[in-house]
């Protein structure tokens, strides 16, 4: 949540922040502010809205020069949403200016002890209490700006990416993180600052990501220098280069990055398995698991945690893994898990999974898991991520970035790197024979160009999308490894389109849900010839009875409920542990030209963020 962009170097910084928050709207936000230094003074303007409004905001009434400054997009916790409550925010004197994504949760008691000291407030947010602990620290120890930062950050509780600078020496930025992420572009004689690299692939490739409780003095043409927060020893920095580019994060002519996202799924697919999948020599690689293979072997149970989507995710996780590997599985959100004192020893495997690798709730489940002696094993997209740091050993998902709030390519990525490390795991077990085995193989190989005949269904969607964008509820069903899509179907609707909508187990519908259908109520239901296929059309048939209206997901040819539906969908065929793959995309396209009709903002949802770093 939040977007951080910061810049010190020989370009004007105006420029660089600006797009630079414009290429963080993803993350989700309410309010923008940039703060430059023009070589005397601060020049700050913020406000209420979009990036776009603070530029209008700035082309009216700021100057623009200066070759420092940071930037923000803030996603309301402490204060609701306004001009005042939005970042960046000065100390009292006017000297310091800080951004800052995360939660102080004790800045209450801050907040009177500096109104005792004569502190005054302005905006009723946690941010403007740290900058100006950070101004008394520096008035009253009478250190320099990084080490007043570094000691007022030992006095809060919560977490926190911050940028601070002061006026008095514009040489200088200073940055700290705790639980929420920071990246420092390395550039030639001039540094980067960002919540993640999207903001600075096009200047430099070299990245620096700071771990939890380390802190970073940036200044111009000198080395950076990462301190730890807590008792100020020097950490040797590991500089990364970035492996996206520039067209990765652009819509590539689509109309939003979310429909882009969906029609990528083939080559993320594709990409997620490329290296792995060796289907000619039935083999699967994936170095996370050979290197623990005894672990996984030996293990009583797998946990998998994680949240919304990913969640989702974990829920087919669970069918594939008992089915094939037969070893017992549980999916708890993350969010529950951290707090619920769980039973975990040493003989557990817990699977995190999280887009970002940056989700707070998982970060703290894994650390949970971690100190009860359970191996941790990742499932993320995003390299050099928190999870991806703080896991004993994972799997990356390579669906290159993901812009669009509302996860598509995540999904489906997250479900194939589950599905290869099932698959591998049933192999070394003796789960799967042998011929069922390489017959998996080769069925998984072809889900990628299967994905693109089922991305052909968008047009007939759209037009079962008129018909239904008024609906005020939607009911989404399924049965066994297709319930878990019902399921994210239903999330994903109510992400974008802001229409309510409820996913269940095809057969649960008559224990309560059945009260709701009448004539006015669309139901979705995947009906695949795989698995209970006679049950959810016995389900059908309830349905129809009474008068619901009917959208069917089925395979290629299917005959029984396209005389029962109201609309049909097809889908190719495909096994059943491998159907989750492809009936999905119909859903996710559903959801999307919904919201398209409705005029909602598809890309960046009301009061949603893409990178959950705070719980």
């Amino acid at each position: 949540m939040c977007g951080i962009v910061g810049y010190i170097g020989h370009r004007e910084a105006y420029p660089v922040i600006l797009k630079g928050l414009q290429r963080l709207e993803y993350r989700g936000y309410d309010s923008a502010g940039i703060a430059l230094y023009d070589g005397s003074s601060i020049k700050l303007s913020k406000t209420k809205g979009k990036v776009s409004d603070l530029e209008e905001k700035i082309t009216s009434s700021m100057p623009t020069k200066g070759t420092l400054g940071i930037g923000h997009t803030r996603w309301a916790t402490h204060g609701e949403p306004n001009d005042i409550n939005s970042h960046p925010h000065y100390s009292n004197s006017g000297d310091l200016v800080i951004i800052h994504n995360g939660i102080i949760e004790n800045y209450e008691s801050l907040k009177k002890e500096l109104t005792k000291r004569g502190y005054v407030f302005k905006s009723d947010t946690d941010t403007e209490v740290l900058i100006n602990l950070i101004e008394d620290v520096k008035k009253n120890e009478k250190v320099k700006l990084g080490k007043a930062v570094q000691i007022a950050l030992n006095q809060v509780i919560g977490a926190y990416a911050i940028a601070v600078f002061d006026k008095n020496k514009p040489n200088e930025i200073v940055v700290a993180r705790l639980g929420s992420p920071l990246a420092i572009g390395i550039g030639d004689g001039e540094f980067f600052i960002a919540s993640d690299a999207s903001p600075f692939i096009e200047y430099t490739k070299n990245a620096i990501y700071l771990e939890d409780e380390e802190m970073a003095i940036i200044r111009r043409d000198k080395e950076v220098k990462i301190r730890k927060i807590s008792d100020d020893a020097l950490v040797d920095p590991y500089m990364q280069e970035l492996q996206i580019n520039l067209e990765q994060i652009e819509k590539g002519g689509y109309e939003h990055f979310m429909l882009k996202e969906i029609y990528e799924q083939p080559s993320a697919i594709l990409d997620t398995f490329r290296g792995r999948l060796l289907t000619n020599e039935a083999i699967i690689k994936m170095s996370g698991v050979e290197d623990n293979m005894k672990k996984f072997l030996n293990a009583d149970r797998i946990i998998i945690v994680a949240c919304g989507t990913s969640w989702h995710a974990g829920l087919v996780a669970e069918y594939i893994f008992e089915d094939l590997a037969r070893i017992p599985v549980e999916v708890e959100y993350a969010s529950e898990f951290r707090y619920r004192n769980p039973v975990i020893t040493e003989k557990d495997i817990v699977i995190a999974i999280s887009q970002s690798g940056e989700t707070a709730d998982t970060l703290a489940a894994i650390k949970l898991a971690k100190s009860r002696g359970a191996f941790v094993f990742g499932v993320c997209n995003v390299v050099g991520s928190s999870i991806a740091r703080e896991a004993d050993a994972g799997a990356y998902t390579h669906a290159g970035p993901e812009i669009g709030v509302a996860s598509t390519k995540a999904f489906t990525t997250q479900i194939t790197v589950l599905t290869l490390i099932a698959l591998r795991l049933a192999r070394a077990k003796g789960t799967i024979s042998s011929s069922d085995y390489r017959h998996h193989l080769i069925e998984l190989e072809t889900i990628p160009s299967k994905v693109e005949a089922a991305l052909t269904s968008d047009s007939y969607v759209q037009v079962i999308a008129d018909i239904y964008k008024s609906a005020r509820n939607f009911l989404y069903l399924g049965r066994g490894y297709n319930f878990p899509v019902a399921l994210e179907g239903a999330l994903k609707l109510k992400e974008i389109s802001y229409i309510h909508a409820e996913g269940y187990p095809a057969a649960e519908m008559k224990h309560g849900p059945i009260a709701l259908i009448d004539e006015h109520m669309p139901v979705v239901v995947i009906a695949t010839k795989k698995g209970h296929y006679e049950k959810v059309v016995s389900n059908i048939q309830e349905i129809k009875s009474r008068k619901g209206k009917i959208i069917g997901i089925v395979t290629e040819g299917d005959e029984s409920v396209k005389g029962l539906a109201d609309h049909v969908i097809e889908v190719p065929e495909t096994l059943e542990c491998l159907s989750p793959l492809l009936t999905t995309i119909p859903l996710q396209l559903l959801s999307y030209h919904i919201a398209v009709m409705l005029d909602k903002n598809v890309d960046q949802p009301r009061n949603l963020a893409k990178s959950v770093t705070v719980e």
